[in-house]
């Protein structure tokens, strides 16, 4: 079954970088869109980026266009979240999606889901 497992979540200042991973499993990749999501406590679950199975074409959040950006290599099963310049509102868990398509979607309409990683980004 196809597995997704996030990594590089953690604590950062304000102004910072960090630089998610998600690894995944159990079907053929580079066939399949990608997705990051974040959910803050209190709030519902929001849109932060996507990209289409061969990652020639990606799309952004509007809080995040500008300091994240979403990549992606087939030959390691691995997308990943480059966050820049980070801000106390970035904080929440990030998660990673697997949609059964070649492109992306903003809504949660994806079909396998990551646990989870936390970012906490202090002032």
């Amino acid at each position: 079954q196809v597995q997704l497992v996030e990594s590089g979540g953690g604590l950062v200042q304000a102004g910072g970088s960090l630089r998610l991973s998600c690894a995944a499993s159990g079907r053929t990749f580079s066939d399949y869109a990608m997705g990051w999501f974040r959910q803050a406590p209190g709030k519902e679950r929001e849109f932060v980026a996507g990209i289409s199975y061969s990652g020639s074409r990606a799309y952004y959040g509007d809080s995040v266009k500008g300091r994240f950006t979403i990549s992606r290599d087939n030959a390691k099963n691995t997308v990943y979240l480059q966050m820049n310049t980070l801000k106390p509102e970035d904080t929440a868990v990030y998660y990673c999606a697997q949609r059964n398509a070649f492109y992306p979607t903003t809504t949660s309409d994806y079909n396998y889901w990551g646990q989870g990683t936390q970012v906490t980004v202090s002032s």
